[in-house]
């Protein structure tokens, strides 16, 4: 399959081809399909986060007993793993200067 650069923005789930389309964090060079996984990951965390905006209202659950953080941090990890896999050698520097 070809290959090609993409600009990713974790903090906003986008996946760009244009590097000046709008601001991003990572390079990637990837296939349509790592661009699609990275799509699914996506779509996991915002499940995760709308789920917690429901329920982020009831006081007293702490952080490391809710369910739908450790959702959300589960596929957060997935997404550094798989920009770690086929991200650039400065994103892959990046990410493991990020220690996670």
């Amino acid at each position: 399959m070809e290959k090609q650069k993409y600009y990713v923005s974790v903090q906003s789930k986008t996946i760009m081809t244009g590097q000046g389309d709008a601001p991003y964090e990572l390079e990637m060079v990837a296939t349509q399909e790592d661009v699609q996984e990275l799509l699914d990951l996506f779509e996991h965390m915002e499940d995760f986060d709308n789920q917690s905006f429901f329920r982020n209202p009831i006081p007293g659950i702490p952080y490391h007993h809710d369910l739908e953080n450790d959702g959300y941090d589960f596929y957060l990890k997935e997404v550094y793993k798989l920009l770690k896999k086929i991200g650039t050698e400065e994103t892959i520097k990046h990410i493991e200067s990020m220690e996670l």
